[in-house]
């Protein structure tokens, strides 16, 4: 696969995942009912959902992010340093990416309430 079709299915599974989050906008929108929302049932069932989204916001942040340093990689000739490399995953916005030490650790932290978009 070449780099360039890496980073159209990177773009794709973003905008897959954002179309997946208009029906859950929409039941949270039901949910959030001034009778409804009352219930703490409800009222947790919401606190999920908001969760969720925020979790797909972040997949399709990531997906963007990685993207477009898989768009720079496939410019830089085959002799390019590491140091080039480096200095394109330092540019990205995401710290998960951009720090090494961060690299792929995301699932495993405790996450405290993010702000949603």
């Amino acid at each position: 696969m070449s780099l360039q079709k890496l980073a159209r299915e990177l773009d794709e599974t973003a905008r897959q995942t954002a179309s997946m989050v208009e029906g859950i906008a929409e039941a949270l929108a039901m949910l959030s009912d001034r009778q409804l929302a009352t219930d703490p049932t409800v009222r947790e069932a919401m606190q999920l959902i908001v969760t969720a989204l925020q979790g797909q916001d972040r997949i399709e942040q990531r997906c963007h992010n990685m993207a477009l340093a898989v768009r720079q990689f496939a410019l830089l000739p085959p002799t390019a340093p590491d140091s080039v490399y480096d200095e394109i995953w330092a540019s990205l916005t995401l710290d998960e990416l951009r720090v090494p030490a961060l690299s792929g650790i995301a699932a495993h932290q405790m996450h405290g309430e993010a702000d949603l978009f």
